[in-house]
């Protein structure tokens, strides 16, 4: 099959494009490359690619393909608090114009990556893909949005299927380190303090970033009726966890680590835990392979081998909205998030 994976220079895309390609498909990448000189411990494998903002697609960008991949987003609730109305543009808006061009130029599967966070304030129960929807920040709004609009689009020759990853974590190399586990343990080792933000109660499914890569290759190679205009949670029912859960895990990983919270922190209003059952029933092909103990072994060992700081921490490009800042306030992009015209000519050299 060959596929348009956007934003395949991300922390979760560059790891899925190996696996894609090792699955046999014909990959190509897309992606405005807002991360360029972010890489970790090595570089990510090269795949054919276009450098181009998905705002900025024609219909001739996607002719050709069978499928399109689509994770690209401005990736988290920091980002989305910069301009509420650019995450509304690029992660809503954008994204069902993709969509539509896919449509147009004869792409029949459309893969949204969605998230877990569209269930928002919801509490200690667990939730299925049935379950209310309640998100409480401008990035799962537009996530949500994006679902509504994509399943009208749904006919006999066009079959988005949402995925709504657990919150993601594991070693990239495009490493994240403003989601929680990845951010644990890297406190953790670093400082010999895992700091924790909240009182430690709420709850979060967490997942492994090559198990949701696995997920992706189980959707592209599925019988059409198993994921026509259908959503999956993807990750583990067993792997939900509360705050404090994790961060104990995270202190028997890292030696001579302590526990310590933030003082006057209460609870997080994003607390939701996930069933995962649906996935693993409609996709036996999904064996995700990751669980929170071993995957806080890979982060420590991954650290260790690069010897990461505080310092590295303290002024890292592996924290997406302190990148994007430093990139704003160089001139490097505007606040449209594009790249201005000295940025341009820096990378082409001219």
């Amino acid at each position: 099959m060959r596929v348009l994976l956007t934003g395949h220079k991300g922390y979760i895309g560059a790891v899925a494009g190996p696996v894609l390609l090792s699955a046999g498909h014909e990959v190509v990448g897309l992606d405005t490359d807002l991360f360029a000189g972010c890489d970790f411990a090595q570089a990510s494998t090269q795949i054919p690619e276009v450098i181009k903002d998905i705002r900025d697609l024609t219909k001739a960008d996607l002719e050709g393909f069978d499928a399109v991949v689509h994770p690209a987003a401005l990736s988290n609730d920091p980002l989305g608090d910069l301009d509420a109305n650019l995450t509304y543009d690029i992660n809503h808006k954008a994204a069902v114009r993709l969509a539509e061009l896919a449509k147009q130029a004869g792409a029949s599967r459309f893969v949204f990556f969605s998230s877990c966070s569209v269930y928002g304030a919801a509490g200690d129960a667990f939730l299925d893909e049935s379950s209310p929807l309640n998100p409480v920040t401008a990035y799962a709004e537009s996530k949500l949005l994006v679902e509504q609009d994509l399943t009208r689009m749904a006919d006999d020759h066009f079959s988005p299927t949402f995925l709504r990853p657990a919150t993601a974590y594991g070693v990239s190399p495009r490493l994240r380190l403003d989601v929680v586990l990845n951010d644990l343990v890297a406190a953790a080792y670093t400082t010999g303090n895992v700091h924790i933000k909240s009182d430690g109660t709420p709850w979060r499914p967490i997942t492994h970033i090559r198990d949701i890569s696995a997920a992706v290759e189980s959707v592209l190679e599925a019988p059409r009726d198993a994921i026509h205009n259908t959503t999956f949670n993807v990750g583990q029912t067993e792997e939900n966890y509360r705050i404090s859960q994790l961060a104990e895990i995270v202190a028997e990983i890292v030696p001579g680590c302590n526990i310590e919270y933030a003082a006057g922190g209460g609870p997080d209003k994003r607390c939701y835990r996930v069933n995962c059952d649906k996935i693993r029933r409609i996709l036996p092909s999904f064996h995700p392979q990751w669980t929170a103990r071993k995957g806080a072994q890979e982060l420590y060992e991954a650290y260790r081998a690069v010897r990461l700081t505080a310092a590295d921490l303290a002024g890292t490009p592996y924290t997406r909205i302190s990148h994007i800042r430093r990139l704003i306030q160089a001139g490097k992009l505007n606040a449209s998030l594009r790249w201005t015209r000295q940025a341009t000519e820096i990378m082409v050299g001219t």
